[in-house]
């Protein structure tokens, strides 16, 4: 447990770090705005492709940690859709849904790749990258037609849907990466360099970022949606996750990366998301704040109880 903590301490630290830097030196939303934008269509980006390129792949059981999270990932949308109904009876409106979907399926990238890194180095970070590769289309395919169904003013065809998640920079990194992996094609030294110079400062700007995408309005007095999302994210995501990943004969840093990627908050850009195609934007920008809050406290248990089995 303390070696978790201790891995997981310096990420949580930057979180907190960027939401007092929000409230104090740098307020200006743009300037953030502007952040988040360079670290997502260029640092992260960039992070992933060097990542994936210096991975040996042969080392990392890629259907086994990737089938786990996709599969406990298609889960969760499935359970949410079927509790639908239920939810309803509650009081809680289509853009509510969405939100509570979001947040017990998107995940955030940032988080999992620092703490994969932190546990496991270069082993754990393409470790992680093969999540990502696993979840980020499918939940953002899911995510984006959960929305225009229940969210969206106006409905959106397939194309449309298919062209938000083909924009999406994660996804061409990931693609990027693991062809130049399998193809062996030489990259040049000064790429290399670069590459390394930028994913250094990708992971510690997104963590700030996140942090300044914090709001505690409402926090003490969550709502039944809020707690829902919280539950399903943060304790039964990672159960479905880990249970999978046992069936598939996954053990030590392969199982601890599976908890870690299916133990994070959701992703901060969710929130985005939801703006632009009618969520409700607060209820979801309180889950995440919740699940970023109480994840310094699961997630340590969660991946201290998988690394302790034998």
């Amino acid at each position: 447990m303390a070696v978790v903590i201790a891995a997981l301490l310096p990420v949580f630290l930057l979180i907190v770090l960027g939401f007092i830097l929000k409230r104090t030196l740098i307020r200006p939303e743009t300037q953030w705005h502007g952040l988040e934008r360079l670290t997502y269509y260029v640092l992260l980006p960039v992070l992933l492709i060097q990542t994936l390129v210096k991975a040996d792949l042969t080392r990392v059981p890629v259907a086994g940690v990737g089938g786990a999270l996709l599969l406990s990932a298609l889960a969760m949308s499935l359970l949410c859709l079927a509790l639908r109904p239920l939810l309803a009876r509650a009081a809680i409106d289509g853009p509510a849904f969405t939100s509570i979907f979001q947040g017990a399926t998107r995940w955030q990238t940032y988080v999992a790749l620092a703490v994969s890194g932190s546990l496991f180095g270069d082993l754990g970070l393409a470790l992680a990258s093969v999540a990502m590769v696993a979840i980020v289309p499918l939940v953002n395919v899911f995510s984006v037609a959960v929305l225009a169904h229940y969210a969206s003013p106006e409905k959106r065809s397939a194309g449309s849907i298919v062209v938000t998640v083909m924009s999406n920079p994660l996804i061409w990194a990931c693609a990027i990466g693991l062809a130049l992996n399998v193809t062996h094609i030489p990259l040049p030294k000064l790429w290399h360099e670069v590459a390394d110079a930028l994913g250094r400062s990708s992971l510690a700007i997104g963590l700030l970022v996140t942090g300044a995408g914090l709001h505690l309005e409402g926090l003490f007095r969550p709502s039944l949606a809020a707690g829902v999302a919280v539950f399903l994210k943060l304790v039964l995501m990672p159960v479905i996750a880990v249970a999978l990943a046992l069936k598939f004969g996954l053990a030590d840093s392969n199982l601890a990366i599976v908890t870690v990627c299916s133990a994070v908050p959701a992703a901060s850009s969710a929130y985005v998301l939801a703006r632009q195609m009618g969520g409700d934007a607060p209820l979801l920008a309180q889950i995440i704040t919740l699940q970023i809050i109480l994840a310094a406290l699961t997630m340590p248990i969660a991946i201290a109880l998988v690394t302790a089995t034998p």
